[in-house]
């Protein structure tokens, strides 16, 4: 089903290829001003440059031959040379009455779908995840699902980290300083002590960190005591993750670890020496991009002088690994913008491999505090994740109980998990993600503004006009929402409008990996229900101009429903 914007755009090309310009001229796009129509393109006024001729008139002799009646009243020409479009009401109805009765919601899937794997989140073993993992986890699962929407084929792949220099410490202190009890009750936060009081302890005993070292050796060499240490302490990490996950309501296909790549290294490394692929430096192992300005001076170091490896060696064997196993179209890394350097060089050292597949570092900002630095706790610590997601449920449940005191508790809890969790989520995601944010309660939690409770709270706001038309006896009211919807009120327009962009704004989305590009059409979804619920009265209407609204209503609540899970945002029914 192809959209009004996709129909005008192909009308639009054929009838510039008829005239002999250049067919990619067809660029429609939303009005910005409403006055002035829905639609407007600029392609006379580009094809004019090259035609050496008057925009206007290039504006005028494309008319002459574009076949849009059906669509749009008769389009207009205006300033140097736009060419503007106002579609028809019925025209609109027709688009509405189609999209409502699609599952999809007119959402067309793309024409060629692609293996894309998204390598997001990646705590590390035996440290808690924190507020520094939010972005990472929340924008790739957005990601996942909307790539999954379209039509992509997607594999989520959670690479943490359970591989370093720090299990030596941890395996000496699980050895020598463990309270069996307090791994029981938070294993993170007795696996995170154990490093943190065998660290203090080397401070002023070298033999002591002689013998640390010994014991990542003995792990790094398969010493069955150590490697099984090793394994309890990932499988504790991973229960704690996994429970905030579950809250998150995050899965991931994969976890795979940099331990899983640990055997490939030291062969990859001699087969790309073997290849000339890298060369040895100063007693390193380094892949040079002579061929490549901007990183001649920017080698990609694989292995150490003193024989260890790197995060770049991990990462390349990887990507030999997920393209031998799945062949994807394409890997999506969701990582800070820092790491900008570090993946422009694997995959300057990829497509050195042979590897064809589009690489993508997909960064973001910082989350800061409300001192505009870093967010930490009082103590300089890392804000930890768990903590942080339960205090945004507390202060939900605190609004919550206030404005509902007559709820049951049980359900003020649930609907204070999917405000919070929802405010949380969107507050991030509806930046640009190059951007660094401030972390603000007050703001993420507000019914006011583009934030998560008011749109969730739009959405029970259409849902409770259905429970009083129950509630009041207008069963056959509800019953005839799903008749045909007729547009006549400017209110009506606009809202018809907003709807239709759904499906569009998705594909957008993805071009640019911008979640927030979602973020916004939803807030002016509910901005644009919002003002036609005011403007044209639902349940006093009559007739069919009351089922007409109805279903106008109900469309609107499946698109935000639908809209907001994709950003991985529940709504509750009431609030």
């Amino acid at each position: 089903m192809s959209s009004l914007l996709s129909t005008l755009t192909s009308r639009l090309a054929v009838t510039l290829g008829i005239a002999g310009i250049d067919e990619s001229l067809a660029v429609v796009t939303p009005s910005a001003d409403p006055r002035f129509g829905d639609f407007q393109t600029n392609a006379a006024m580009v094809a004019a440059k090259a035609l050496k001729k008057n925009p206007r008139e290039v504006a005028s002799s494309i008319l002459e031959h574009l076949k849009v009646g059906d669509l749009c009243e008769v389009p207009s020409v205006a300033g140097a040379g736009f060419i503007n479009f106002k579609v028809r009401e019925s025209a609109l109805s027709d688009a509405l009455n189609v999209i409502r009765n699609d599952m999809h919601l007119g959402v067309v899937s793309v024409e060629k779908p692609k293996t894309i794997i998204i390598d997001f989140s990646s705590p590390n073993v035996a440290k808690p995840m924190h507020v520094g993992h939010i972005r990472s986890t929340i924008l790739g699962d957005s990601l996942a699902r909307i790539a999954r929407h379209l039509g992509h084929h997607v594999i989520t792949d959670n690479h943490i980290g359970d591989w370093g220099t720090q299990f030596g410490k941890v395996i000496y202190g699980w050895k020598h300083l463990l309270n069996r009890e307090s791994l029981e009750q938070a294993p993170i936060a007795e696996l995170v002590r154990l490093y943190r009081e065998v660290n203090a302890l080397e401070e002023n005993d070298s033999a002591l960190k002689e013998t640390v070292r010994h014991e990542l050796v003995k792990l790094q060499q398969g010493d069955a005591e150590n490697l099984e240490i090793w394994k309890q302490a990932v499988a504790l990490s991973w229960r704690e993750f996994e429970r905030l996950y579950g809250l998150l309501d995050i899965t991931f296909d994969e976890r795979l670890g940099e331990s899983f790549y640990n055997d490939a290294l030291g062969p990859l490394v001699e087969r790309l020496l073997a290849e000339k692929i890298a060369q040895l430096s100063e007693g390193a192992v380094c892949i040079f991009f002579p061929e490549l300005h901007a990183m001649e001076e920017k080698p990609c170091l694989i292995r150490k002088s003193d024989g260890g490896f790197l995060y770049a060696t991990t990462d390349l064997a990887t990507l030999e690994y997920r393209e031998q196993r799945w062949k994807p179209d394409a890997v999506w890394y969701v990582t800070g913008a820092p790491q900008q350097l570090h993946f422009e060089q694997v995959f300057a050292a990829g497509r050195k491999m042979g590897i064809k597949t589009e690489l993508r570092h997909i960064a973001f900002g910082s989350i800061l505090g409300e001192d505009r630095k870093m967010m930490k706790t009082r103590s300089g610590e890392n804000v930890e994740l768990g903590g942080l997601l339960n205090e945004a449920i507390e202060r939900a449940l605190a609004v919550v109980a206030e404005k509902n005191p007559d709820l049951p508790k049980t359900d003020q809890e649930e609907i204070a998990r999917l405000i919070g969790l929802g405010a949380v989520k969107y507050a991030d995601l509806m930046q640009h993600r190059l951007t660094d944010y401030v972390f603000s309660w007050e703001k993420m939690l507000s019914f006011q503004g583009n934030t998560a409770p008011y749109l969730q709270n739009a959405y029970v706001r259409i849902r409770s006009i259905f429970r009083k038309a129950e509630s009041e006896g207008m069963g056959d009211a509800i019953a005839t929402a799903s008749s045909s919807i007729t547009i006549s009120d400017p209110a009506e327009r606009a809202l018809a409008l907003q709807i239709l962009k759904f499906g569009e704004v998705l594909h957008a989305v993805l071009e640019d990996q911008r979640p927030n590009l979602l973020c916004l059409y939803l807030y002016e979804l509910a901005d644009s229900f919002h003002r036609f619920y005011e403007a044209c009265p639902i349940l006093k209407s009559e007739g069919d101009v009351r089922s007409s609204r109805l279903a106008l209503a109900k469309v609107t609540s499946e698109v935000l429903k639908t809209g907001l899970s994709l950003l991985g945002i529940g709504v509750p029914e009431r609030m």
